[in-house]
């Protein structure tokens, strides 16, 4: 069976983008636009993956990310940022990474780039290989 990745993102545009972008590379893949619906889909369904948009409304995804790491630690997380009026990119995802995120990165993604980074955090060799596939990571 794939591995079950969530995407929250509060834009419609991106959350949609990156749903085909995933299911393109084989995984099974739920949306969410924020926070708090992120959580009740965790509580519901077995996700072995999350990439979530830091700043959005209800429930941004700081507060969801350490919530997720306290209730489900084992789920990987992927943090993903254009920053907002108030926060830097760079600051957010900093935050981010210290808070639990495996991988960060500020908005626009690349593509090759994320579908590397969720082929790393899921052991997936077919993805994680292959020309332009830097892997990103809060490590780097």
């Amino acid at each position: 069976m794939a591995p079950l990745v969530l995407v929250v993102d509060d834009e419609i545009q991106i959350r949609e983008a990156l749903k085909s972008l995933l299911e393109d590379a084989g995984y099974t893949v739920v949306a969410a636009e924020n926070g708090r619906v992120a959580l009740k889909t965790i509580r519901t369904k077995a996700v072995d993956l999350m990439i979530i948009d830091l700043i959005m409304p209800e429930k941004e995804g700081i507060e969801t990310i350490i919530q997720i790491k306290k209730e489900h630690p084992e789920i990987k997380i992927v943090a993903i940022s254009g920053g907002g009026r108030r926060t830097a990119p760079d600051n957010a995802l900093e935050m981010a990474g210290f808070l639990g995120a495996d991988a960060v990165f500020a908005k626009p993604v690349d593509n090759g780039k994320l579908l590397g980074a969720v082929g790393k955090l899921l052991h997936r060799e077919d993805l994680k290989r292959g020309p332009g596939r830097e892997i990103a990571s809060k490590d780097d």
